[in-house]
């Protein structure tokens, strides 16, 4: 892949993990949705991702507060690098359905939102996970589930 800048990293020998890991730490990474929206990644594990943002006045919606495409978006992120973080070298995946349920209206005016995504399950073909958005005080915001096909090297 073109977008690992070191010569001696080459990405198809990477387990999902390792590659998130090089990708969000380099310099040079390719740029992504997170830097659209300022997310901050906060832990990269086996089957858990977390990030953050803060809401700014041009996330808002008509009504004035945080349109849910942002919690969509953190939470389609945390549980698609979730189910990354369990592949193989080699191997990928994309989002096949997302479900999100909205709690609570968000403030735009510097909100930190944290998101957290987990895997349920993760097969040959198919993988699952669950997602959550809580704002500063630990409050639920939003919650999802997510499906993904996941697309292997054949050996």
């Amino acid at each position: 892949m073109a977008f690992m800048s070191e010569a001696t990293i080459d990405p198809a020998q990477l387990s999902g993990l390792e590659l998130l890991r090089t990708a969000m730490t380099m310099p040079s990474r390719p740029p992504f949705i997170g830097d659209l929206l300022g997310m901050e990644v906060e832990e990269l594990e086996q089957g858990r991702v977390v990030f953050a943002l803060r809401t700014r006045p041009d996330f808002a919606n008509p009504l004035g507060t945080t349109h849910g495409g942002i919690c969509a978006t953190l939470l389609d992120s945390v549980m698609g690098c979730a189910v990354h973080t369990t592949l193989e070298a080699g191997a990928g995946y994309t989002t096949l359905e997302l479900k999100v349920n909205y709690i609570r209206s968000v403030p735009t005016g510097g909100q930190r939102l944290v998101a957290t995504g987990t895997t349920i399950h993760v097969g040959r073909t198919t993988a699952t996970a669950e997602g959550r958005v809580v704002d500063e005080q630990g409050r639920l915001v939003a919650h999802a589930t997510t499906t993904c096909v996941i697309f292997r090297a054949n050996r």
